[in-house]
């Protein structure tokens, strides 16, 4: 038995010689980014994982107790030949939009967003009555 090794590439010598060796190694993203819910005693903490963007990026929407975490990003890309002539066009653009449904033991109105390095934060506090109270021993009488 012998090892084969096949190529991808449906015309791999005509495209790299025509656009050059990089037109093949576009890279194109379809995941969705990772998202981790941590609870406290006195908080929710949502973090979702989207390096490379920006604040003005993201849309955050409350509905009821729907919470609503998008974003939407465009780009284009372009090079032109000295005739102004596209030599090549490319056009990026990437979506991501998630819900939560809230239980009703938060406050919906102190919810606090940042983004950082990378990672959009969100806080939503628990209402007081929500919070657990410290264990204590019941004397019997």
């Amino acid at each position: 038995m012998s090892l084969v090794r096949r190529s991808n590439d449906l015309f791999p010598t005509f495209f790299n010689d025509f656009l050059g060796n990089d037109w093949s190694n576009i890279e194109r993203t379809t995941s969705m980014p990772a998202v981790n819910i941590k609870e406290n005693k006195n908080e929710f903490e949502v973090e979702v994982a989207a390096p490379g963007m920006s604040k003005k990026d993201f849309k955050i929407e409350l509905d009821n107790n729907t919470l609503t975490i998008s974003y939407e990003r465009k780009e284009d890309k372009e090079e032109k030949s000295e005739e102004g002539q596209y030599t090549r066009r490319e056009f990026n653009y990437q979506a991501f939009r998630r819900s939560f449904t809230l239980p009703n033991t938060v406050e919906s109105d102190k919810i606090n967003a940042k983004y950082d390095e990378g990672i959009l934060r969100l806080t939503i506090p628990k209402k007081e009555e929500a919070k657990q109270k410290a264990s204590r021993v019941i004397d019997i009488s």
